[in-house]
This record gives C-alpha cells, sequence and structure tokens, in this order.
C-alpha cells in the first residue's frame, strides 16, 4: 500500500500532519475536511488555510 502524500501542490513526500478545515460558507460547523501535509509543507498550508479562517486544528497524521 502506498503511504499518504502531502497535499501540496507537486509534493510527493510522506504525509507526517493532518489540517482539519472547514469552509463555514459551505460545511456545516462540526465537518471537517482534511488535508495531508509533510514537515515542509505545513507551515504553508496552515498559513493558507488559516488567512481563510478555515483552519481549524493540525494533528499528527498516522497511516
Amino acid at each position: 500500500m502506498a503511504p499518504d502524500v502531502c497535499s501540496a501542490k507537486g509534493c510527493q513526500a510522506p504525509a507526517q500532519w493532518q489540517l482539519l478545515w472547514n469552509n463555514p460558507k459551505i460545511h456545516t460547523p462540526d465537518r471537517r475536511k482534511v488535508w495531508l501535509a509533510c514537515d515542509e509543507h505545513r507551515e504553508s498550508l496552515e498559513v493558507f488555510l488559516g488567512a481563510r479562517k478555515f483552519l481549524k486544528d493540525t494533528i499528527p497524521h498516522s497511516a
């Protein structure tokens, strides 16, 4: 089975983090979407989601 990979465009590194988010305009408050992130892209993906006020939590990823 292939490892889960980072959600950053073009990245194929193994995921180390789950970024839990939702868009309040289209998702219910309890709904959580997940982006996966490697250590290198964690911060940039958090900034992207945070700027839109979508980021709810970041937790370690276990495959």
